[in-house]
């Protein structure tokens, strides 16, 4: 792991606990990258002003990757680069997930819209992100500036059904992954994981080979293909698992951390 000059970590699944805690041991890991000159960026389907706790709590310098890299931003959110979905595409995508009776959520550059506030995951999307939805039976007039539109069931092989469908449906004109097993995140063809490794070795003029990159689910495996060395964690399936160098242990087993220590600033275990 020599060489290694920056982590790209996912967050939920990853970066946090299953309650969005990050733990003492994680912020202590992040703060010894840091001394040790390695940089270290996040990146997650979350809005830009979800991740804004993380940036402060972990007092990040790097460019975050909101919307899965639909938005950069700065740590204290001042725009870097935005990719929208064309709005065809949107009207598309939103008509398909609806057809496949999944509920249907909406993000804009600032604001997240639903068509049902009572609807599942609404309320725990509400306090992972720390701001509350904008009701609205109808999105065509909202289709300018779409950062993401998320498809939502429980039916977690119907939401795996779906993302093939739509994936199939858009082709080259837009990315669509699973960032959790009930969550379909459809965004830019450029905002995916994998960009996200691309546009921040450019920006950071650091090369791909001196990368290493953190997550759990599908979508993560496309940072993994970028990225020199690559992390699965614990509670990744073992389809995610088989794709990355390394695996750790869970988020709820202090994972990231664990990772970081032993395979990035490797500190032999138990140190």
């Amino acid at each position: 792991m020599a060489g290694i000059r920056l982590v790209i970590a996912d967050v939920d699944g990853t970066l946090v606990t299953n309650d969005k805690v990050i733990t003492k041991r994680a912020e202590e890991a992040v703060k010894a990258l840091q001394d040790a000159g390695i940089a270290f960026a996040i990146t997650s389907g979350r809005p830009p002003r979800g991740m804004k706790m993380v940036a402060d709590q972990l007092h990040l310098r790097e460019p975050i990757a909101a919307f899965n890299g639909g938005v950069f931003v700065n740590p204290d959110l001042s725009v870097i680069a935005q990719n929208f979905l064309p709005q065809e595409v949107a009207k598309q995508v939103i008509d398909s997930i609806a057809k496949h009776g999944l509920d249907v959520w909406l993000y804009t550059d600032r604001d997240w819209f639903v068509h049902d506030p009572n609807a599942p995951h609404v309320a725990r999307e509400q306090w992972t992100v720390k701001f509350p939805p904008i009701l609205d039976a109808n999105f065509d007039n909202k289709l300018d500036k779409v950062a993401k539109i998320v498809g939502v069931s429980d039916d977690y092989d119907l939401v795996a059904r779906c993302e093939k469908d739509v994936q199939q449906l858009v082709g080259t004109h837009a990315s669509a992954a699973r960032s959790q097993p009930y969550y379909l995140d459809v965004t830019h063809p450029k905002a995916n994981k994998g960009e996200v490794v691309v546009t921040l070795s450019d920006h950071l003029k650091i090369p791909p080979s001196e990368i290493a990159t953190i997550g759990d689910m599908p979508n993560d495996v496309l940072m993994f293909k970028k990225s020199g060395v690559s992390i699965a964690m614990g509670n990744a399936s073992p389809e995610v698992k088989r794709q990355a160098t390394y695996v750790t242990d869970s988020n709820e087993d202090e994972g990231f951390a664990k990772a970081m220590e032993h395979f990035v600033l490797q500190r032999p275990p138990g140190s």
